[in-house]
């Protein structure tokens, strides 16, 4: 078995090595002791001129042949060489004194310059280290191979490194701020641009819907207007006033209209004739004591034109609550109005005639209800509408907060019309009104009750949009009837048989004080031949027919005397 350190390197065994200097690739080269001191006596031994080496081990002086360390096999004697100076071994090159010695190569290889003959070395290293191999041994070979293994790597402090590292994060950071910043400022501007684009295409189209865009005013019209009446979009409810104290009923259309951005109160006398479920004719108040709400609004639509969303039944206790939750109203009053029972002259009237007069709960209604001595009704009718406007300026604008105040007064809404749609309705009006555009007027009708064209141009198209629609008078002559037989129930039976007879009935209520003959009466010749039929059917005499005044609504006007027998 071969050992490494056998073979040239431990023929001495345990000889001490000395440090001699580094390769090429940094590595310490040792030599043994022993050989330096062979090296030097052989360089020192004068007796090489003979030939022969001097044996330190030898006694009695024999000389034998010179050992050759080298291992050539010659003994040849050797020229005499001048005496070598003393080894240094810090002298990479090897000079000799004098500059004639041959240099020394530490690495085993010949000197550039020189007269010596290559010495072959031996490279020793570290037994803690693997020996060298045969190609380490030949250094006229190609250079050795090294494995990673071999080699010790060392990592560079990283305090210089972390402080890069910080310094490239805070540019980066930095610098993403930087874009952060203006990706938002981007943003803003571009959603700045977007409402912009919206406000400004909203307001065009409002003003081109409501027509009040410069140039488009509709062709003959010098008004500006290019929305037709009937295009506007309105919400329209109605409005019945009860008086459950002295009676009587007083009726508005509220409307607003989203378009114009106007509110307008409509006031809707009791004599506009309606016709009723059955067909006949009968007036507005008529229609509201004996047909409801549903009833009288249909009957509206189908005079109006119009299209009702909803009836609010406003009793007078309920508008006594109604002023006093929104703090009371201002009205422009036009009369005095004495407190309810007052029967004394000089008391003090509960209501003042005066502008700017603040009015309570118990003041309002009784304002809204009252109709002085020989007044028509319409001027009862437009108290009313002051009442209205006033509340409407005080009511909130806030629709969540006008429901709530709907609710407090605890009526019930007939439907289809809810608490919130009133409330949300109110609360538009009322913005409106505490704008400037809520306006109140009188719906303009006949004696008969019908429609004049001034209502139609005015009110019923313009405000309402709609197209009016009275009763055809052709349709069915209406007959108003008053009882002055002194005896119940008379009035009902001459309905009956008018109504079966084809006429329209119309109840002229009861006379103060009764009479002894029955009277029917026409106002135009046209009609005289209808009177004459009306008595007919009643089974009145010939006679009773007469020329005169009739009611309103109505082309003939009996008045039923105690000669009335409903049996014949």
């Amino acid at each position: 078995m071969n050992d490494r350190y056998d073979a040239g390197y431990g023929a001495d065994g345990g000889a001490p090595y000395e440090l001699v200097g580094y390769d090429e690739y940094g590595r310490p080269v040792y030599r043994r002791a022993a050989d330096r001191q062979a090296q030097q006596a052989q360089q020192y031994d004068g007796y090489q001129q003979q030939g022969y080496g001097y044996d330190p081990y030898q006694t009695g002086g024999h000389q034998q042949p010179s050992y050759d360390p080298y291992g050539t096999g010659t003994g040849a004697p050797q020229q005499p060489q001048t005496p070598a100076p003393p080894y240094d071994p810090y002298d990479s090159y090897g000079t000799q004194q004098g500059g004639q010695g041959a240099p020394y190569d530490p690495y085993g290889q010949t000197a550039p310059t020189g007269q010596q003959p290559r010495v072959t070395e031996q490279t020793a290293h570290i037994p803690q280290q693997p020996g060298p191999t045969d190609d380490e041994q030949d250094t006229d070979g190609p250079a050795p191979e090294y494995r990673t293994e071999q080699f010790a790597f060392v990592e560079d402090p990283d305090g210089d490194s972390e402080d890069v590292i910080d310094w490239m994060k805070f540019t980066e950071n930095r610098t993403e701020r930087r874009e952060e910043a203006k990706r938002r400022a981007r943003s803003r501007i571009i959603a700045l641009v977007v409402v912009f684009a919206l406000v400004a295409a909203g307001g065009v189209g409002y003003l081109w819907y409501a027509g009040k865009l410069p140039g488009l005013s509709g062709s003959g019209s010098g008004t500006g207007t290019t929305t037709a009446a009937g295009a506007q979009k309105r919400d329209v409810i109605v409005v019945h006033l009860h008086d459950t104290t002295g009676g009587g009923t007083a009726t508005a259309l509220l409307v607003d209209n989203a378009t114009t951005g106007q509110g307008t109160t409509v006031l809707l006398p009791n004599s506009l004739a309606l016709t009723a479920d059955d067909g006949t004719t009968t007036t507005l108040a008529k229609a509201v004591e004996d047909d409801g709400s549903e009833g009288t609004r249909t009957a509206l639509d189908t005079v109006l034109g119009t299209d009702i969303e909803g009836t609010w039944r406003l009793d007078t206790p309920f508008l006594l609550t109604l002023v006093d939750l929104v703090g009371n109203i201002e009205v422009d009053t036009d009369t005095d109005v004495p407190a309810p029972g007052a029967g004394k002259e000089g008391e003090a009237p509960l209501v003042r005639k005066g502008k700017g007069q603040t009015l309570s709960g118990k003041m309002a209604v009784a304002y809204a209800t009252h109709r002085g001595s020989g007044e028509a009704q319409d001027a009862q009718l437009e108290r009313f509408g002051q009442v209205l406007h006033g509340v409407l300026r005080k009511m909130t604008s806030d629709p969540d907060a006008a429901t709530l105040t709907v609710q407090t007064l605890g009526q019930i809404i007939e439907p289809p019309l809810t608490d919130k749609d009133l409330g949300s309705f109110l609360a538009r009006l009322s913005d409106r009104a505490k704008g400037g555009d809520h306006g109140t007027t009188v719906l303009p009708v006949q004696d008969d009750g019908t429609l004049t064209a001034e209502a139609s141009d005015s009110v019923v198209e313009d405000v309402l949009g709609g197209t009016a629609k009275s009763p055809d008078p052709d349709a069915a002559v209406s007959v108003s009837v008053r009882n002055a037989t002194g005896v119940d129930g008379r009035t009902e039976k001459a309905r009956v048989v008018l109504l079966n007879g084809g006429f329209t009935f119309r109840d002229a209520g009861a006379a103060g004080a009764a009479e002894s003959a029955s009277r029917v009466v026409y106002a135009d010749a046209a009609d005289k031949e209808n009177a004459t039929e009306v008595a007919k059917t009643l089974g009145l005499s010939a006679d009773s027919v007469t020329k005169g005044e009739v009611s309103a609504n109505a082309r003939v006007s009996v008045v039923l005397g105690q000669d009335y027998d409903p049996g014949s």
